[in-house]
């Protein structure tokens, strides 16, 4: 099946069921996350997967009470960096270097380049971008589930500050921006699965500029 016909398959589902996803299947997801491109190819966000019923419930609370979060095989929190420093740069240069079998100061020009132009840009364009980063690796994340036939709900509507406090993503040096239960949708209760899928035309979508 083609990634069209997957796309047009899913759908952002309102209610699970509560059946496990294969883990082989959750892996293949988050590989598909883990190999988005990003900016310069820091990858500033790292992901939590939470299955535990106990922190389920304290992340419904305070996420509209939307049921997919406790009815979902696995919720994933997608969490990037509260922003850049020059140490953060170093840290992946070197090891892209490494892995790649150069001397640890392959990339230096690069990187102290980079580093002068994000440094003056301020710790909220910091913020921004790096919750841009992850928004990539969150979109094909969402198109690896459709392949492999795993409902995904894309979900801003919870309170970052207290999913910050809940994770400890502060102490990581991170913060929370997107989430996304994955799961598989149930046969009833849900009022969106059986509507038709629209989207804005091609011809209004798209400007073509020859």
């Amino acid at each position: 099946m083609s990634l069209i016909d997957d796309l047009t398959w899913r759908y952002a589902t309102k209610k699970m069921n509560g059946q496990v996803v294969p883990q082989e299947k959750l892996d293949y997801i988050l590989e598909a996350a883990r190999l988005a491109p990003s900016s310069s190819g820091l990858q500033p966000y790292k992901i939590f997967v939470i299955t535990d019923k106990e922190k389920l419930e304290q992340i419904k609370e305070f996420s509209f009470n939307q049921s997919q979060i406790i009815d979902c095989s696995h919720l994933l929190v997608f969490a990037a960096w509260d922003g850049y420093s020059k140490e953060r740069i170093n840290e992946v240069f070197v090891r892209t270097a490494r892995e790649r079998g150069l001397p640890d100061n392959a990339m230096e020009e690069y990187q102290n380049r980079l580093w002068e132009m994000y440094e003056p840009l301020g710790n909220e364009w910091h913020r921004i971008h790096t919750a841009k980063q992850s928004y990539i690796a969150f979109g094909l994340a969402i198109a690896a589930a459709a392949e492999q036939k795993v409902d995904a709900t894309p979900m801003e509507g919870f309170d970052p500050v207290k999913m910050d406090e809940l994770l400890g993503l502060s102490e990581l040096g991170l913060k929370s921006t997107v989430i996304l239960p994955l799961g598989y949708r149930a046969e009833e209760g849900d009022w969106l699965q059986n509507l038709k899928k629209t989207r804005t035309s091609k011809e209004k979508f798209v400007t073509e500029i020859a």
